[in-house]
């Protein structure tokens, strides 16, 4: 589905990204902005992609080597501390990460050390969810463990519910010229069992798992019928994006 790739394409043109600059993609799962930012520095650039996951990491870096981009890189580093050297990128992105950090405002100032004085950094995150299918998702609430239902990670308060919640975190981290811009994603979806599947291939595979198998199906049936099937089956869903954006100030300039 079209889902990680518009999302991270379109953070990368916020973030724009100029030939020849060194970038950084934290969190690169499979390069939906890394293989973006490659094309627009170039082979006069450099990028740079990091993930926890090794299986995420060992295939993007061999979809790199067949693409022939010689001027990507790619590590396993956790993205809440990357062991990286300081002032060694113009530009950084992270497409859809920062809510699954246990600390973002630290998360925030260590990627800050890394882009030199006045480079870049451009965060995606969710913004307003479709109202039906907020609704039809209450339904896994008596499923789920305390700290699924945190605020700061459901984004239904706390920093991530609004654009100044997501800029604070930035202003908090150290960054200028903070500003929030974004837009919506529209997703169409066969039938129930395409959107069912789908939700396997992401994060929401986390809360089914915690739904005992023999319910899942009986789950899935009551959710599609709170959001309602078009008459040919079909179920659509708007997403509201969040890019959220700031630079490193330069020595002498203030934050903020």
């Amino acid at each position: 589905m079209p889902w990680f790739r518009p999302v991270a394409e379109a953070l990368v043109a916020a973030a724009e990204p100029r030939p020849g600059e060194r970038a950084v993609d934290i969190g690169v799962g499979r390069g939906a902005a890394l293989f973006p930012l490659a094309a627009a520095v170039g082979p006069a650039g450099s990028v740079t992609g990091f993930d926890l996951s090794a299986g995420m990491v060992a295939a993007t870096e061999a979809e790199a080597r067949d693409r022939g981009l010689a001027h990507v890189r790619l590590a396993v580093l956790d993205a809440s501390d990357p062991s990286l050297p300081p002032d060694s990128f113009d530009v950084a992105v992270a497409s859809l990460v920062l809510f699954f950090l246990p600390d973002p405002v630290s998360a925030l100032r260590a990627w800050r050390e890394l882009l030199v004085p006045g480079g870049r950094l451009a965060v995606s995150t969710f913004g307003q969810q479709d109202p039906r299918w907020e609704r039809a998702e209450e339904a896994f609430r008596p499923y789920l463990p305390p700290h699924l239902l945190d605020a700061r990670t459901s984004g239904s308060s706390g920093p991530f519910a609004t654009d100044a919640g997501v800029e604070s975190l930035l202003l908090d981290a150290g960054y200028a010229d903070v500003r929030t811009t974004g837009f919506s994603l529209d997703v169409r979806f066969r039938d129930a069992g395409h959107w069912f599947d789908w939700t396997w291939s992401h994060g929401m595979r986390g809360l089914w798992e915690w739904v005992p198998e023999g319910e899942r199906e009986g789950l899935r049936d009551r959710m599609v019928a709170d959001v309602g099937a078009e008459p040919d089956g079909s179920l659509t869903m708007t997403q509201e994006v969040r890019l959220t954006l700031g630079t490193r100030p330069r020595p002498g300039a203030p934050a903020g």
